[in-house]
């Protein structure tokens, strides 16, 4: 396994990570045996880093991280985010950064988690009802409780994340970032170098799409998320498609799969990248660890760049109610 310390902090982490949000929602049924022999197998592998949230499966998730790394706390940080609110039915209904929310979001995580301290906290999403700065200053009082170790954000803007830094140092910042999402390279990848904050891309392989798996919607279940994506609808996904076909072509050129040539891509972007890319299976986890042995040289670069330029993917990321809370 290779290592990454995260932005300036003192935090290291296995270059890759594990993403375990499909494990409980998203994508397809779950399958908590399989899901928990993942995390082992992970483990196993050196993948320090697991990220979840206490929204995904509306708390089931951190539950399941939580009886994964029961006797294995001290061979892996564990990241969990706040922020976004469900009602019990899993209908989203608000993203909440209140000072009170922040701390017994963080308690239920921690009970959930069964664990004393969350290695890294991220605000899951940011609330433009409350200041930013209330919100990272009740986060820090976590850090002084002993409840967390490290603050994180997630798909916010480059002025609140000055501002945020401002208030207490920020180290890290989960958004999307792959070859097909490549809005971070405008403003959010260069600030976070300037203010030596780490940077943790979420689906690097394109919500499964650019692993090349994917050939049809008629493969997804009714509660796939994909379904409400733009992206996999209709002529847009027919184009994106197409894209995915000239990676696997390069791929296969280059000896490896085109889900390792994806990851392997976002690496490249910088060695204070972290990707953490999700999965419920230890076939595609050893896939995507694959990744870490696939070299890139500047003509490789320059083929991909050629496949799928920045903006070329068909159609946004998410619905339009959902784009509506990120880079905020």
């Amino acid at each position: 396994m290779q290592y990454r310390r995260v932005g300036k902090s003192s935090l290291v982490v296995s270059a890759e990570g594990l993403g375990c949000m499909g494990m409980s929602q998203s994508y397809g049924e779950p399958d908590d045996k399989e899901s928990v022999a993942t995390i082992h197998h992970a483990i196993d592998r050196g993948v320090t880093l697991l990220d979840t949230a206490d929204v995904y499966g509306i708390g089931a998730n951190e539950e399941l991280v939580g009886r994964a790394i029961a006797k294995r706390r001290n061979e892996v940080i564990i990241a969990t985010k706040f922020g976004n609110v469900r009602a019990a039915d899993g209908r989203f209904t608000c993203v909440s950064g209140r000072p009170e929310y922040v701390q017994g979001a963080c308690e239920a995580s921690l009970k959930r988690l069964n664990i004393s301290t969350i290695d890294l906290y991220y605000q899951h999403r940011v609330d433009t009802e409350v200041p930013i700065e209330d919100t990272i200053g009740a986060m820090a009082r976590l850090i002084e409780q002993g409840k967390v170790r490290y603050l994180g954000m997630s798909e916010a803007g480059a002025k609140t994340i000055r501002r945020a830094y401002a208030t207490y140092p920020i180290t890290a910042l989960q958004s999307e970032y792959s070859l097909w999402t490549r809005e971070p390279e405008d403003e959010i990848l260069g600030l976070c170098r300037e203010l030596g904050i780490g940077f943790v891309p979420f689906s690097p392989l394109g919500r499964g799409m650019l692993t090349g798996q994917v050939k049809s919607t008629k493969e997804f279940g009714p509660s796939d998320f994909r379904l409400t994506s733009p992206r996999f609808q209709g002529e847009n996904f027919d184009k994106n498609l197409e894209m995915v076909r000239q990676i696997e072509q390069m791929a296969s050129e280059k000896g490896c799969t085109a889900a390792q040539l994806a990851l392997a891509w976002v690496l490249a972007q910088g060695d204070t990248l972290v990707p953490i890319p999700g999965t419920k299976r230890r076939k595609y986890l050893d896939d995507n660890l694959g990744a870490l042995e696939v070299s890139l040289s500047a003509g490789d670069l320059a083929r991909l760049e050629k496949i799928i330029p920045k903006g070329a993917a068909a159609g946004p990321r998410y619905n339009a109610q959902m784009m509506v809370r990120v880079g905020l």
